[in-house]
C-alpha cells in the first residue's frame, strides 16, 4: 500500500486508487461530472492546497531563495493543525491503502505537491 503524488490530469497507473485533488480550484472548464473519468481527481481537498497569497508566492518564484520562501510559507500553513492531522491521516492511510495526491503543475520540483511529498514522508508514509 503506498501514496504517490501525481500531476492532475496525467493518465492513472494501474493500482492507484483514490486520486485526491490537493488544489485550490478545479480544473477550468471541466464539468464537475468528468473530474474523476478525465483523470483530475476523485475527491477534490483544498485543505493540503496552498492558501491563494502563498499559491503567489509559488507562482512568482524565479530564484532558489524565491522558491526557499514559498517553501517555508507553506510548510507552515501545513503546521496548522488541521492540515497537520490531514497529513498525520494520510501517512497512516498509506500503510493500508493506496491512493494519490496530486496538483495541475507541470513541474513537480516546483510545485507545492513536492512539499507535500517531504511532509508525507517526514511522517513516515509509504510512498510510491
Amino acid at each position: 500500500m503506498t501514496v504517490l503524488v501525481v500531476r492532475l490530469g496525467s493518465p492513472r497507473p494501474a493500482g492507484e486508487g483514490l486520486r485526491i485533488g490537493t488544489v485550490r480550484r478545479p480544473p477550468r472548464g471541466v464539468p464537475a461530472t468528468r473530474f474523476a473519468s478525465d483523470d483530475w481527481y476523485d475527491v477534490w481537498y483544498p485543505n493540503l492546497a496552498p492558501s491563494v497569497g502563498t499559491m503567489k508566492l509559488g507562482r512568482a518564484a524565479r530564484t532558489e531563495r524565491d522558491w526557499a520562501a514559498f517553501a517555508k510559507k507553506f510548510r507552515a500553513e501545513m503546521a496548522e493543525p488541521a492540515a497537520s492531522r490531514t497529513l498525520d491521516l494520510l501517512a497512516a492511510l498509506s500503510h493500508t491503502a493506496d491512493f494519490s495526491v496530486g496538483c495541475y503543475c507541470e513541474d513537480e520540483a516546483r510545485c507545492h505537491r513536492s512539499v507535500l511529498r517531504e511532509l508525507l514522508v517526514a511522517r513516515g508514509a509509504r510512498m510510491g
